[in-house]
């Protein structure tokens, strides 16, 4: 079997395990190692409510070289006061005593339910079980893939291949999320491992680039967790001359990094809570960048949107009053909005069109919505998904 999990990379390990942290009964701990010692660039919620883990990794991330990450999944460890901090420090001491290395040379992350405290003995099972099974294998992969898990209903991953500098190097990633899900961050957990080498400035810019237009555009229901964190790690064993600069080597890596991470987010977008299908909110015409993305963002997020897609009805009204509630420039005499190629409303005024044609775009697993503002030549996008009720059911039978 091809691997075209985390492990792909040259210098990576993993491992998935049972720890009797989620009711379920299903993987909860898991490990990334990188024996020889990884550049690592990370970034995090903008939630002024942090979790314990993003706190310490916020700290840890500053390390020259990164050994491992430890993750856990049905349980937060979030809103838990000095305990969440002690207990996310300890993740990372006990994963640096079997690796005979410094804690500071650990990252952690969780995800699950907040405010309840960690199960200590669990997890630290769980990291000892992980450890005994690391392996640089496809099954490896997936088993830390399954260990990350929450509501989600299928593992995410994606994996590319690049030249650089004359050599053969892999990138491969894998994200969890379903729910909970707004663009202000990596809006999720999300986990890059590539042999490409590459400076720790360089890795950090790329990764920010890449998050910035794939998982930033991702809203399922436009709220960000409190544990987001996205983290690349780099072996830099593919043999190419270390990356320094904003090179032509750079800007081919930083493109198959966006293009993984776009990857990753679309199949987010399609296994989010209840929803059935997935939709691209493309806005042109703005008189800036962030007016595009703020105008995309409130179609994709508008409720009203996302439950007209869920029915197949292409009612460009509520798209067309998103656009003009969040509070961007535009110019109605100029307003116009397609779905799919099919132009609905045009200079400010609805135009006549097979409303039977347009459904069936609807239909699809994937379509775009497109609008333009009309008053300047800046654009943007954001992805989308439909609002079902599975969503409320899901969120409703959560853990409160």
């Amino acid at each position: 079997m091809n691997n075209n999990t985390i492990t792909a990379p040259k210098g990576f390990l993993a491992a998935g395990v049972k720890a009797g942290i989620k009711k379920s009964g299903k993987e909860d701990v898991g490990l990334i190692v990188c024996p020889s010692g990884a550049i690592a660039a990370a970034v995090f919620t903008t939630n002024k409510i942090t979790a314990a883990p993003v706190q310490i990794s916020r700290k840890h991330i500053e390390s020259r070289k990164i050994e491992a990450v430890v993750v856990n999944s049905g349980n937060a460890n979030c809103c838990t006061g000095k305990t969440g901090l002690k207990n996310a420090v300890e993740m990372c001491q006990q994963t640096a005593e079997l690796l005979e290395t410094n804690p500071h040379n650990v990252l952690v992350a969780s995800t699950g339910i907040i405010g309840h405290k960690l199960p200590v003995k669990c997890v630290k099972s769980g990291v000892n079980a992980a450890f005994e099974t690391l392996k640089a294998d496809h099954s490896a992969g997936e088993n830390f893939l399954k260990a990350i898990m929450t509501t989600d209903t299928k593992p995410k991953s994606a994996i590319r291949s690049v030249k650089i500098g004359g050599k053969n190097a892999v990138l491969a990633g894998c994200t969890k999320g379903a729910g909970m899900i707004g663009p202000n961050m990596a809006t999720t957990l999300c986990f890059i491992t590539t042999d490409t080498a590459i400076s720790k400035n360089m890795l950090q810019k790329a990764l920010a680039e890449a998050i910035g237009c794939s998982l930033n555009r991702l809203t399922v229901d436009g709220h960000q967790s409190t544990n987001d964190t996205a983290i690349a790690l780099s072996s830099g064993m593919a043999g190419n001359a270390t990356i320094t600069k904003t090179d032509a080597n750079f800007k081919k890596f930083a493109a198959v990094l966006t293009d993984l991470c776009s990857d990753l987010a679309k199949q987010m977008a399609l296994d989010a809570e209840g929803a059935t299908k997935m939709f691209t909110v493309i806005v042109k015409g703005a008189k800036t960048r962030e007016q595009a993305t703020k105008a995309a963002r409130a179609v994709a997020d508008y409720d009203l949107v996302k439950c007209a897609i869920h029915g197949n009805d292409p009612n460009w009204g509520r798209i067309i009053c998103a656009v003009g509630s969040c509070g961007i420039d535009l110019n109605l005499d100029k307003l116009s909005c397609k779905i799919g190629n099919i132009t609905v409303f045009r200079n400010g005024s609805p135009v006549k069109f097979d409303t039977k044609k347009a459904s069936n775009v609807i239909k699809n697993i994937q379509h775009t919505i497109e609008v333009n503002l009309g008053i300047g030549k800046a654009e943007d996008f954001c992805y989308g998904c439909d609002l079902s009720d599975e969503y409320i059911r899901i969120n409703a039978d959560y853990h409160t």
